[in-house]
């Protein structure tokens, strides 16, 4: 809070005076609690220009194309740190010295397994089910199976909820890839990293051994970190609202992953992939770019800009990298990695693109990556919801830890004022 005030003036002439609440980076915010006593509440579609809440978790300037999770610069997590030390930071506010860490490491990795009556929910499933509607639909159903620690008001039980999410989802996550595909599960292992074990469980078979590429699996890993948190985005928000209810945590994941789901959110690295399909060749990028150049044209190039950064997308930067390193470990030749690279080459050095900022963004990398590796598209926005769990439990405790009221918005309401109803029906 600063020593600074707004003044509204209203239509009589009568004046509301509203607080200034200051942070410590980032805009002013305008207190406006209190505007319901005066009869007026504001209006803001989509939130964009509204705080929901306080938070010290995540930091974006996106003008300036910076990232901070706990102060710690994105760029310097992803090189310098590994996923788990990441959500060590993200869940307790500080970097874990070694003996913290190990301890950490210890409980995440001891409890990746599931209740075996689990998987036989998976069955349930059509086989051509999309990932993500299995992996909301078990998340959900987690609540039936670890219903010992629901309490959300007793500090030990959310502490416990977060570690079995945190644990679990990459088991999960596989697991909806095993199914779609008509192959056995492949069960944790404790001796493998975080992102090791889950590419093992994504690509072993009782057939024969997986070895664990070192390239592929650090790519994962930095996917997994520059993915974990993203301040007060679609799912995230969704996650505070459903938790403001007070209800369980498995659940207001689940909501989480259902919001995450969306082509405008979570989906959007599947989305640039079918459009890189839909360009097909190197031969046919020009017509597509001046396709997106033409306002009247319905199409758009898919992964390039973003809604928050008007600079370049500072995680983009990292996993540009990572994406060079994948491909030339692999020395892949194939099709739409050749259309991908071309047209970041483009996007680098079109003035078009330039001028305008269109930068390729995290989801443009993190598609090829992931193509790269072999996994389908449908199962690139269960990987970003496996990643993206740590930034929401942290919200989610965050919201717990210091008091929390249920999410009520208002709305402006164009419907029917109050008339008479006659019944149409035969008496």
């Amino acid at each position: 809070m600063t020593d600074k005030k707004v003044t509204l003036t209203l239509q009589d002439n009568a004046s509301v005076e509203l607080d200034v609440m200051q942070g410590t980076l980032g805009q002013d915010v305008v207190d406006v609690r209190t505007l319901g006593n005066h009869g007026l509440f504001t209006f803001d579609p989509g939130f964009t220009s509204t705080a929901s809440c306080e938070s010290k978790i995540t930091f974006i300037d996106g003008d300036e194309g910076i990232l901070l999770h706990r102060g710690f610069p994105i760029s310097e997590l992803a090189t310098h740190s590994n996923y788990l030390e990441v959500c060590y930071i993200l869940l307790n506010g500080e970097a874990p010295t070694q003996a913290q860490f190990e301890e950490f490491r210890t409980t995440v990795t001891r409890h990746t397994m599931i209740h075996e009556q689990i998987t036989r929910l998976f069955h349930g499933f059509r086989r051509d089910s999309h990932p993500m509607a299995v992996m909301c639909g078990v998340t959900g159903a987690l609540a039936a199976f670890y219903h010992d620690s629901l309490d959300v008001n007793i500090e030990r039980h959310r502490e416990i909820a977060a570690f079995r999410l945190l644990s679990k989802m990459p088991t999960m996550a596989a697991m909806c890839y095993k199914y779609s595909i008509g192959q056995p599960f492949v069960y944790p292992r404790n001796d493998l990293s975080y992102a090791g074990n889950f590419l093992h469980m994504m690509f072993a078979t009782p057939c024969e051994e997986y070895k664990v590429n070192p390239v592929l699996e650090r790519a994962m890993d930095r996917i997994l970190i520059l993915h974990a948190d993203h301040e007060q985005n679609a799912s995230t928000s969704t996650v505070r609202t459903a938790g403001s209810s007070g209800a369980n945590p498995f659940a207001c994941i689940a909501a989480g992953i259902a919001s995450l789901w969306g082509p405008a959110h979570g989906g959007a690295n599947e989305a640039t992939l079918r459009m890189l399909e839909e360009i097909s060749t190197v031969e046919h990028i020009p017509e597509f770019v001046r396709r997106a150049k033409d306002k009247n044209d319905s199409f758009r190039l898919m992964g390039f800009g973003h809604r928050v950064y008007k600079n370049y997308d500072p995680r983009a930067t990292v996993m540009r990298e990572t994406c060079h390193e994948v491909l030339n470990e692999l020395g892949m030749k194939d099709d739409l990695l050749e259309v991908a690279m071309e047209l970041e080459h483009i996007a680098l050095n079109d003035p078009y693109f330039i001028e305008r900022k269109l930068y390729p963004n995290v989801d443009f990398y993190s598609g090829i990556i992931l193509k790269a590796m072999g996994i389908p598209s449908s199962m690139f926005t269960v990987i970003f919801a496996m990643a993206r769990t740590v930034g929401w439990i942290a919200h989610w405790k965050e919201m717990h830890d210091e008091g929390m009221k249920i999410a009520r918005p208002r709305q402006l309401y164009t419907g029917y004022t109050e008339r008479p109803f006659t019944s149409a029906l035969k008496k």
